[in-house]
């Protein structure tokens, strides 16, 4: 078996079977990640010794029957795991090791997976290419000229390029979407609340969510029901179970309705993201879904209300970084004000500047109620306009993003266009709602594309169905 192609499903029933073992796979996955990552930068950190220690030790007296059993995974930097480097991308916390694994770490071990590194990411999750990270830019496995998308590009490569079969990262405003459909993997943003963000760096509270990477649509679905599940950790994490999403993909598309916001797509969309997502809602439809219109008038405000909730969200999360308690501090300050100065100064990055800059205007007196509070009563409408269209139906479709990967420094010089690169994502995001990203069919040679399923509060289950319903026609093909 090729583990750098297999499922995670298919590496964890070989090691049941006997074929492979827990510590054969993680060593061939961390000589893939040393011979693949100094030219990708997926990883920031690998602990190869961690990660073959708990082989060792599963192969030893493990569960084997353990969901995760014996699989290599990839963590993004911005989720804790116990003693290992977390750095969020950003040099103010440059070689902080929290004493305590996130949530969802802890769920994926005692499901059996092996943490094997922590991938790199925009510094913060605060981008959509991973060119604003402290530890340089993340590339794309199909070619390393090209961005892999953002924030969580790290962990999208590490699925995509055969490193791990599974990958978690963290979905504010797309980052988990977004680089899923540039790199041609499966990438979702569970409902708010399903999943517990207890260890997960904070960029904006309301908005963040952690969220799975996959080969299949099926190993992402069982990494969610794994990691999902109520927490006390987390107070804004629900505290009851959802259903299994894992149950519902074999249950195909027929009697299903799928509601598409044309209004959205008319203009701004490059040419092989246009067919490949029509030909995707023509699969749907021979498959037996019905496919009609509908209409989200506030969308067209979501990359402005983002902007202003995120960044508000920022301004206040990131005030902890003061030199302080941890993380960096500048050396040379006279005094406690140009310490705390300093320290932000060469501690943060360009983007994550603009920002904070951003969303302290947008608290500020004065300011308050004309932009964060106007914000934010737009979001309700945004979520309003999402209710109303999933009313009767199960899904709302998209393209994932607007364009396929593009050049590494194409857009970092004008912010907005960057921004724009999450125009269909931020919307379900300021919803709560669960989304995920399932590659289209597209033609050989030409680069990967992405359709968007946005479903209903709390049925996760049912957005996979629709993702495992387009991906069996993809593969059949």
């Amino acid at each position: 078996m090729d583990t750098s192609t297999a499922s995670a499903i298919e590496i964890r029933d070989a090691i049941r079977r006997g074929e492979t073992t827990a510590e054969k796979v993680v060593t061939d996955a961390v000589s893939r990640i040393a011979a693949g990552n100094p030219q990708l930068n997926a990883f920031i950190t690998v602990d190869a010794d961690r990660a073959l220690r708990r082989a060792r030790a599963l192969d030893g007296h493990g569960d084997k029957n353990a969901a995760l059993h014996g699989v290599p995974v990839a963590i993004k930097d911005t989720l804790c795991v116990s003693g290992m480097r977390t750095t969020a991308g950003s040099r103010i916390l440059g070689d902080y090791r929290p004493p305590y694994d996130a949530t969802v770490v802890a769920r994926l071990e005692a499901a059996g997976a092996v943490v094997v590194g922590k991938t790199n990411c925009d510094e913060f999750a605060m981008g959509s290419s991973t060119e604003h990270s402290a530890f340089g830019p993340s590339r794309h496995p199909m070619n390393p000229e090209l961005t892999p998308g953002g924030s969580s590009g790290g962990s999208a490569v590490a699925v995509a390029a055969g490193f791990t079969p599974i990958a978690l990262g963290s979905d504010t405003g797309g980052s988990v979407r977004q680089p899923a459909a540039l790199c041609g993997i499966v990438g979702a943003r569970p409902t708010y609340g399903r999943v517990s963000r207890y260890g997960l760096v904070a960029f904006a509270s309301s908005l963040d969510q952690v969220g799975p990477f996959g080969r299949t649509v099926a190993d992402t679905a069982l990494v969610q029901d794994v990691i999902g599940g109520a927490d006390p950790h987390d107070a804004t994490c629900a505290p009851q179970d959802s259903p299994a999403c894992s149950s519902a993909i074999e249950s195909g598309v027929r009697g299903l309705r799928i509601g598409v916001p044309r209004h959205l797509i008319e203009d701004g969309l490059e040419a092989s993201v246009r067919a490949s997502f029509e030909g995707a809602l023509d699969v749907l439809a021979a498959q037996g879904a019905e496919i009609d219109s509908v209409d989200l008038p506030h969308s067209q405000y979501a990359i402005a209300t983002y902007y202003l909730v995120a960044t508000a969200e920022a301004s206040s999360n990131l005030a902890r970084y003061d030199g302080v308690r941890y993380g960096f501090r500048d050396a040379e300050a006279g005094t406690l004000n140009d310490m705390y100065a300093r320290t932000r100064r060469a501690g943060f990055g360009a983007e994550v500047k603009r920002r904070l800059m951003l969303g302290t205007y947008a608290l500020s007196a004065g300011y308050y109620d004309a932009f964060y509070l106007k914000a934010q009563k737009v979001r309700a409408l945004i979520r309003r306009d999402f209710d109303r269209a999933l009313e009767g139906r199960h899904a709302v479709a998209l393209p994932t993003s607007p364009t396929t990967a593009f050049r590494i420094g194409e857009r970092t010089a004008d912010p907005l266009q960057m921004y724009l690169s999450d125009v269909f994502t931020v919307g379900p995001s300021l919803a709560g709602l669960p989304s995920i990203s399932v590659p289209a069919a597209v033609a050989a040679g030409t680069l990967p594309v992405g359709v968007q399923l946005t479903g209903r509060a709390w049925d996760d289950a049912t957005v996979y169905r629709i993702a495992a319903a387009l991906e069996r026609s993809r593969l059949s093909r």
